[in-house]
C-alpha cells in the first residue's frame, strides 16, 4: 500500500489522480512515479518551479500506455497530455493551469521530441531521464527488453561495431543508442548534475558487460 506522505504536500492530489491511471508495465508504475517525484523534488530545490504543477505533471506524465515497440510510441507523451488534460478538468483546475501541465508533459518524453517549453517542462524531462540511467536505468532497460522478447546481445558483435544498432532486438545495443546519450541533453543545471554521476554508472556497466561478452 502507497505511503500517504508520498506525494506530500499535495496528497489529495494524488489520491484523486492515481486510481484513474493506466500502468502497463513495471517501467511506468507507481514505484517509477514515487522516483520521479523525488527527482523533481531535488532539482526544484535548485530551480524553482510551481510544485503543484509538477506534482500533477509527474503523476499523470505517464496516463496512457503505449508499449516501447508500439508504433504509436511517440505519440505517448501527446496522448497522455490530452488525457491529462481530461483528468484535471474534471477537478475543476483552472484552464491555463491544466494547460501549464500538459505542456509539461507532452515534452517530456524522448520519443516526441518537442522541446520544453517552461521551467516546469524542463524539470519534469529531466526528472524522468534520470529514471532512465544510472542503476535504476540499466535495471529498467532489461525489464523492458525482456517485456519486448529482445535479447541480451549480439553474439559476433556485442559492440555493434560492423552492424547497424538496433535496441529492439538487443538490449545492450539500447546503451549505445540511447543510454549513454541521455546525459547530454538535460535542461536544467541540478538535472545535469545528477545525471554525470548516473551515467558513469551505465558507462562503466556498458563497458564491463563488453569485455564478459566480447
Amino acid at each position: 500500500m502507497m505511503n500517504g506522505d508520498i506525494f506530500a504536500p499535495f496528497n489529495e492530489l494524488a489520491s484523486r489522480l492515481l486510481p484513474v491511471l493506466s500502468v502497463g508495465d513495471g517501467a511506468h508504475d507507481l514505484s517509477h512515479l514515487i522516483r520521479v517525484w523525488r527527482n523533481v523534488k531535488e532539482i526544484q530545490r535548485g530551480e524553482g518551479g510551481d510544485m503543484e504543477i509538477l506534482a500533477a505533471a509527474v503523476l499523470l506524465h505517464d496516463c496512457v500506455d503505449v508499449p516501447k515497440n508500439s508504433p504509436m510510441r511517440s505519440q505517448a507523451s501527446r496522448l497522455a497530455a490530452a488525457e491529462a488534460t481530461t483528468q484535471l478538468n474534471a477537478l475543476g483546475w483552472q484552464a491555463s493551469r491544466t494547460h501549464w501541465v500538459a505542456s509539461a508533459i507532452e515534452s517530456h518524453s524522448y520519443s516526441a521530441g518537442i522541446t520544453p517549453a517552461t521551467l516546469e517542462a524542463s524539470i519534469l524531462q529531466d526528472a524522468d531521464r534520470l529514471d532512465a540511467i544510472g542503476y535504476t536505468g540499466i535495471a529498467r532497460c532489461f525489464y523492458t527488453a525482456g517485456r519486448m522478447g529482445s535479447s541480451l546481445y549480439e553474439p559476433s558483435d556485442p559492440s555493434g561495431e560492423q552492424r547497424p544498432l538496433d535496441d529492439a532486438a538487443f538490449a545492450l545495443d539500447h546503451f549505445a543508442a540511447k543510454l549513454l546519450n541521455l546525459a547530454e541533453g538535460f535542461r536544467t543545471a541540478t538535472g545535469r548534475s545528477i545525471a554525470a554521476q548516473r551515467h558513469e554508472a551505465v558507462h562503466s556497466f556498458y563497458v564491463g558487460m563488453l569485455q564478459e561478452v566480447g
